[in-house]
């Protein structure tokens, strides 16, 4: 009898364009409405079950939305108090609702982000297993719409698209490169240095924000080694993606609703307008790059001629060889953005740092001062600044530029005695490794460089312990290089 009437509703909507039409309408709206329920209620149901099952305590799931809420409400209260003055421990502060999670459900317990279970893995040797993937069973979360619009590039991909981008990226770091920025570093440290003096008044002292000087000082260096730029280009496309990232923190704050991004909100339309903005100032500097280089007036070996050389590759037939125009400027937005906000808030913290320990502070001063004297620093001498190196590793132990990474699982695969099922996220949480007195010792939340006096891999417990850029290895090369050098102008004067 179904069969039947199903046969003559259909025979019926036959008769009429609008009732074919409706029934279609009518098809696709069942088949959304039961899309939406298996991704909203009962996948999360499954998954949170399965570890459950397992005895891996959580939050409790809330339709659509997870966590999220909840996160942003924990964000709220917590950076509304100020921090216990001479304290390092700022993993309530920086990530509060992960940090109740830890005190009610354990160091291995899961939250929500939206409708996917993360849960967190504080074993540095999980880790460091998640981040070799050797057997492919781990992936980068997905970007969403909305979070490409910071940047997608090498540290979005996976697979032979990572292999490729990175072959290409790899040789404007290398070590030959960098020691030939060394002149443009010094004349942008002399730079603010010489700002600075003017600023000091009649009895010799003045007051600067650090923040924003660092983050200049290390914009007009990345713009003029990376791409040939000039402070001011480079300048405008930091304080966009500054205005960016507040605004994705906001959007990610929101409801957990498929489609968002589509929705002509005040915020989605400003958003796309900077994105916008942004690759037209991108597409100029890639433009004036590339008649430079035709014309003989530019170096094609730094990060942006690198790039167009592929790009040329690519125009010549050569398509699995180079980057189209599109992947240049998804990696020139990531490298503006991540050159500028770990060498700039690495300054930063160093010297709040150094600040609260004078005695470390002297210590550092005295090690340059003996290796150099007044003369400018050398690249290769760099390396025999033992203290300063210490000083470093500890405040980007207890300051990470990258506070966690995530994965997923997009198989079932067993991880440390856990069988996780596909679509499960593991929350790799750099902040809490390293501060975990498990791994570091009682005095893990304070400030000891001492502790990395035999390198990095006798510091902690484990020698996997310290990852404070997720592992990325020749970003800690740059980023430490140009930092002891930016510093060093600072001990100096």
């Amino acid at each position: 009898m179904a069969t039947e009437g199903l046969r003559m509703l259909l025979a019926d909507a036959s008769r009429s364009p609008w009732g074919v039409a409706g029934a279609a309408a009518a098809v696709a709206l069942l088949w959304f409405a039961a899309w939406v329920l298996e991704w909203a209620w009962w996948t999360p149901r499954r998954l949170g079950r399965a570890l459950r099952a397992q005895g891996i305590r959580g939050t409790r799931y809330r339709l659509f939305t997870g966590d999220i809420p909840e996160n942003a409400r924990c964000n709220a209260v917590a950076r509304s108090r100020p921090m216990p003055l001479g304290s390092h421990d700022i993993t309530p502060r920086v990530l509060p609702m992960f940090s109740n999670a830890i005190k009610e459900h354990g160091k291995v317990s899961f939250t929500w982000f939206g409708p996917t279970p993360r849960v967190m893995i504080p074993d540095p040797e999980l880790v460091r297993e998640i981040l070799s993937n050797k057997f492919g069973h781990f992936g980068k979360q997905r970007s969403t719409r909305i979070g490409k619009l910071l940047a997608n590039g090498l540290a979005n991909h996976e697979g032979e698209k990572w292999a490729k981008h990175r072959r290409i990226l790899n040789p404007a770091f290398h070590h030959e490169k960098i020691k030939r920025m060394l002149p443009v570093f010094s004349a942008c440290c002399e730079e603010m240095i010489t700002r600075w003096g003017n600023s000091m008044s009649a009895d010799g002292s003045c007051e600067i924000d650090f923040c924003p000087e660092f983050q200049n000082l290390t914009g007009d260096v990345i713009s003029r080694t990376a791409f040939g730029s000039n402070f001011q280009e480079g300048m405008k496309i930091f304080q966009l993606q500054g205005e960016l990232g507040e605004r994705l923190i906001q959007a990610f704050q929101t409801l957990f609703i498929p489609g968002y991004w589509f929705f002509p909100t005040k915020n989605n339309r400003r958003m796309r307008a900077i994105d916008r903005e942004i690759r037209m100032i991108l597409r100029g500097i890639i433009g004036k790059k590339e008649r430079a280089i035709k014309n003989g007036e530019a170096s094609s070996d730094d990060l942006l001629g690198l790039l167009l050389e592929s790009n040329m590759q690519q125009s010549n037939g050569k398509a699995n060889l180079g980057l189209s125009i599109e992947d240049i400027i998804q990696e020139c937005k990531l490298f503006y953005f991540a050159g500028m906000e770990t060498t700039s808030v690495l300054l930063t913290w160093t010297l709040i740092v150094l600040s609260m320990h004078p005695e470390w502070q002297e210590q550092a001063r005295e090690e340059v001062l003996h290796h150099f004297g007044r003369t400018t620093p050398d690249f290769e001498n760099l390396g025999r600044l033992k203290i300063v190196t210490m000083i470093f590793y500890e405040v980007l132990r207890l300051y990470p530029p990258i506070t966690f990474l995530t994965r997923r699982t997009y198989k079932a695969m067993e991880l440390g005695g856990i069988k996780y099922p596909a679509g499960v996220n593991l929350m790799l949480p750099i902040l809490f490794i390293h501060h975990d007195p498990d791994i570091w010792g009682k005095d893990a939340r304070e400030f000891n460089p001492q502790r990395f006096a035999d390198g990095i891999s006798n510091a902690a417990k484990h020698p996997a312990a310290f990852f404070p850029f997720g592992g990325s290895s020749f970003h800690v090369v740059v980023a430490k290089k140009k930092s002891r050098f930016h510093v060093l102008y600072a001990f100096l004067k």
